[in-house]
């Protein structure tokens, strides 16, 4: 009878253990920067389970992207995104948040110029400058062409955007990150990075 509550002790002390290992591991955050014509840091390893946060920054004096998957396409024997995107493949929607440097200078004017109406409650001046930076944000998005699959897009200009998902078992597996920007020529010139996924 001893030798079976003794069994049963070290069962329980094993199941809990056992517990205690499969725990979710320790959440992520990670700066990734983007310059000409890398990605840094080049390599980033992550384990399902993972809460991750991704901050983006374009360090560059260029336009880059960035997207995540495998089997690069080809248009024009030039690259052109990835055939296999991570994210789509998993499921998963990201959430993104954008913070321009445009926008962060409009929250300044913003500002220091609260009182911009006039006694009778006409605007002074400016008026038309929430319009304007909408439309110049219109234009600018037709002079970028946009690739299959999940993409983060940063103007040049300490632009930054922050990435956040949860890491599933569809995402085990090695994948590329990459910058198709100019039909390819940043990928080219040594745009990529690798990212690994464990159990």
């Amino acid at each position: 009878m001893k030798r079976f509550y003794l069994f049963l002790i070290i069962s329980v002390v094993a199941l809990i253990l056992a517990a205690c290992s499969a725990a979710a591991p320790e959440p992520v955050n990670l700066t990734i920067e983007l310059s000409e014509y890398a990605f840094s840091p080049t390599e980033i390893e992550l384990q399902v389970g993972q809460e991750v946060t991704f901050t983006i920054v374009n360090v560059g004096a260029l336009e880059h992207e960035i997207m995540f998957g495998r089997e690069v396409n080809m248009m024009e024997n030039r690259p052109n995104g990835y055939s296999t995107d991570m994210f789509e493949s998993a499921g998963v929607e990201p959430m993104v948040m954008m913070e321009t440097s445009s926008e962060m200078e409009m929250e300044d004017e913003h500002e220091e110029g609260e009182d911009m109406h006039d006694d009778e409650g006409e605007h002074k001046e400016g008026e038309d400058d929430e319009m304007a930076m909408e439309d110049d944000h219109e234009e600018g998005e037709d002079d970028h062409m946009a690739h299959d699959g999940f993409m983060v897009f940063l103007p040049a200009g300490n632009d930054t955007a922050t990435i956040s998902f949860t890491v599933t078992e569809e995402m085990v597996g090695e994948w590329e990150i990459g910058c198709f920007e100019l039909d390819g020529v940043h990928y080219d010139a040594g745009m990529v990075g690798k990212l690994v996924v464990n159990k």
